[in-house]
């Protein structure tokens, strides 16, 4: 009897389901010997630009592991060859699927619902510079088709906010027009790649970091083996400038040292790399004793990713960043399959072969600094929580053509600088931003006041930080006098977006129970004691499920308990953080009387 072929019209997820499942067959097939000889198995290698993930992905199928949705999605359709979906759900103003919003993450693109019925853009601003008419370019662009504003991020970057699905692809296009761009800013891509905000004019500093973030910036863009990686990917350069730019909290870290004569190494200005920084996971960027050539940043860089690429958990997105990578085969292990990936060892010298670091100054971000440049001055402009509105940038963005050098500079401190100013525009400078609704000056509390999105616009967000963190600087500003620089930041989940744990009082977002029910309010676990950089700790919880409504009085007491119990009036809040248990300082905080 012949058997007639089955004829069945399947959905477009069920010829995805039948070929995935076809695949996982020859996998295992091939893995047991039974792939039919050696032209089978070349016919089932992955080739192409994906191939180093596809390949990745096999091998997890093949040990019998389960891949996350994410490599699911990946696998089935590429972000970068869905870009024409993306623009008939654009034509019809329809909200993307589960799949399709990690998808539009390659484009920038984040679906925020249910928190709000629209997405958020991310860019990507190599050193966080940009020039005067990006910015109002950016302003008038963004001002008729979404939230008239923009936020400057933890990471020198801007995110625009509250875009309708109909005006997505409008504005990422629009984006490019301004030679920008916001590919690859979001889901397990490398992202914005950070840089000293000072960079090139900078006194102190030992090295320009601008021509090395913008090397890793197109090298990124321009290989599509670079994109789909198991997780995301931070990296950033420090020139050793008076601005901290958190190089230690990144995936790969590059500090500018310089290197003294007789270790049997070249003298002179070195990148110290340091890897497997993620502090909301409790870990800074591992001090590998290894120092890299400027030149050599973007090929070490490479080498490094690529191991990720291969070694990566794609199984378990809470465990897919680098340090687990280090984590599982250890720091040795991993420089020598870095090392065979480059083809030369890595240079290595002691600490005391290198000079000491020029200091920070805490409050450089904000107010005039001179330049190196004689008579040429960076002005630091104060942002509410990182918040310009496009009259805003439109305003900042003639002052920095007519008054200064016609650059805006991000910094990680969620504002911005206005570089090249003469001497005697100072004031005309200082009166065009106060003219503007904006500030070179303002309150220590205010200055290192940090926050990320939020409940308000992130689904992942426990409590609304932003209107908490104005909140605590509107209650304690006038009846707290805090003296000295001191970072007070917000962040909503265990993402850390804001950095929480590295900061002098750091608040992670929670729900915490009222009454006898199910009930939850927006509340805070507190830290005290964070620190980056030369002082690099993670903070102690000294308070937990703190109402978001009390928090301005926990903080304004904790506040009030440094200024009464410090050692000098030289102690930082840091170093009087850690002098103390959790228990101490909740005991001093409580002593204290509240306004």
């Amino acid at each position: 009897m012949k058997i007639e072929p089955l004829s069945v019209d399947f959905t477009d997820e069920q010829k995805r389901y039948l070929e995935g499942f076809s695949t996982g067959l020859q996998i295992s097939r091939v893995g047991k010997g039974l792939g039919g000889g050696g032209a089978a198995k070349a016919a089932a290698e992955p080739a192409g630009p994906d191939a180093p993930h596809l390949k990745a992905q096999d091998r997890t199928i093949a040990a019998g592991k389960k891949l996350v949705d994410q490599e699911k999605w990946k696998r089935e359709e590429h972000p970068f060859d869905a870009y024409s979906r993306l623009k008939d759900q654009a034509l019809i103003d329809a909200r993307p699927s589960p799949a399709d919003n990690f998808r539009w993450r390659y484009y920038g693109l984040f679906y925020v619902g249910p928190t709000q019925d629209s997405y958020m853009c991310r860019l990507r601003i190599p050193n966080g510079i940009l020039k005067h008419w990006q910015f109002a370019g950016l302003a008038d662009l963004i001002e008729p088709i979404c939230g008239p504003f923009a936020n400057v991020t933890t990471r020198a970057n801007l995110q625009v906010r509250e875009i309708p699905p109909k005006q997505a692809v409008t504005l990422i296009e629009g984006i490019q027009d301004l030679g920008l761009c916001s590919r690859g800013s979001g889901a397990d891509n490398i992202r914005n790649v950070t840089g000293t905000p000072t960079a090139g004019i900078d006194p102190q500093e030992l090295l320009d970091t601008r021509p090395y973030a913008r090397e890793w910036h197109y090298h990124i863009l321009n290989d599509r083996t670079l994109t789909g990686l198991p997780r995301k990917f931070n990296v950033a350069f420090d020139g050793a400038g008076k601005i901290a730019v958190l190089e230690d909290t990144n995936d790969i870290a590059f500090a500018a040292v310089d290197v003294k004569d007789g270790f049997g190494v070249e003298p002179g200005i070195w990148f110290r790399l340091g890897i497997g920084g993620i502090t909301g996971h409790k870990d800074f960027a591992t001090d590998t004793g290894i120092i890299v050539r400027p030149a050599d940043a973007t090929k070490v860089s490479d080498a490094i990713v690529r191991i990720f690429i291969d070694l990566g958990d794609r199984t378990n997105r809470l465990k897919a960043r680098l340090k687990y990578v280090i984590d599982g085969i250890g720091m040795e292990k991993f420089l020598l399959l870095v090392e065979d990936k480059l083809g030369h060892t890595f240079t290595r010298v002691p600490t005391e072969a290198l000079q000491p670091r020029p200091v920070f100054d805490r409050n450089a971000h904000i107010g005039v600094h001179p330049q190196k440049q004689q008579g040429l001055n960076w002005i630091g402009v104060a942002l509410p929580l990182g918040l310009v509105t496009c009259a805003q940038m439109r305003g900042l963005s003639k002052i920095a053509a007519d008054l200064g050098d016609g650059e805006i500079r991000l910094t990680v401190w969620q504002n911005l600088l206005i570089p090249g100013v003469p001497d005697d525009k100072v004031a005309l400078a200082t009166a065009a931003i106060e003219a503007i609704g904006l500030a070179i000056k303002t309150t220590e509390i205010r200055a290192g006041l940090i926050a990320c999105t939020g409940r308000a616009g992130c689904k992942f967000g426990n409590a609304d930080t932003k209107a908490t963190a104005a909140r605590i600087a509107d209650w304690c500003d006038p009846i707290v006098t805090v003296d000295t620089p001191i970072n007070i930041h917000l962040t909503g989940c265990h993402h850390s977006c804001a950095q929480h744990y590295i900061s002098d009082i750091g608040m992670i977002g929670a729900r915490v129970g009222v009454g006898d029910g199910d009930a939850t309010v927006d509340g805070f676990h507190i830290f005290t004691g964070g620190g980056f950089g030369p002082a690099a700790e993670i903070g102690q919880e000294v308070f937990h499920d703190i109402r978001a409504e009390d928090a301005p009085v926990v903080i304004e007491k904790l506040l009030k308990a440094y200024m009464t119990n410090r050692a000098s009036p030289d102690e930082t809040f840091l170093s009087f953080a850690r002098r103390h248990d959790g228990e101490a300082l909740r005991n001093l905080a409580d002593a204290q009387v509240s306004a």
